[in-house]
């Protein structure tokens, strides 16, 4: 068994596109119809037969009552893995990324988290 593919919610396809591709640096890997639906996934160009991320749009109740509570509790919707964070965390910065926790040691791991623009947390990670 295999993870193929992970999703997160979006308030906004589009916005979200931008900001997962211009900004974090991911690739659009699919775009397409199915009906009224839209499936857009991107990858890691590091990877880019790897894990794909679902931008899903959070179009029904439960996923915006879902969404929000996570990100008034300060919970991440996901983590990505990062070889140097704190260079990343000044490149995102620097493009105006806003931050909830600037980079943190925890255990083996050191951390940041930041507001995807889209309704979420998400967690930056390099192991120690």
């Amino acid at each position: 068994m295999r993870i193929k593919i992970t999703s997160v919610f979006v308030d906004d396809l589009e916005k979200a596109l931008t900001f997962y591709t211009e900004v974090l640096g991911f690739q659009k890997k699919m775009d397409t119809t199915a009906g009224a639906a839209r499936w857009i996934t991107v990858v890691s160009p590091e990877e880019p037969d790897g894990v794909e991320l679902l931008l899903e749009p959070n179009d029904s109740e439960a996923a915006q009552t879902y969404q929000q509570a996570i990100y008034e509790q300060g919970v991440p919707m996901t983590s990505f893995v990062v070889d140097d964070l704190q260079d990343e965390y000044t490149r995102l910065a620097d493009q105006g990324v806003v931050f909830f926790a600037e980079p943190t040691e925890a255990g083996p791991v050191t951390f940041a988290v930041f507001d995807d623009t889209c309704g979420n947390l998400i967690q930056l990670s390099q192991a120690r």
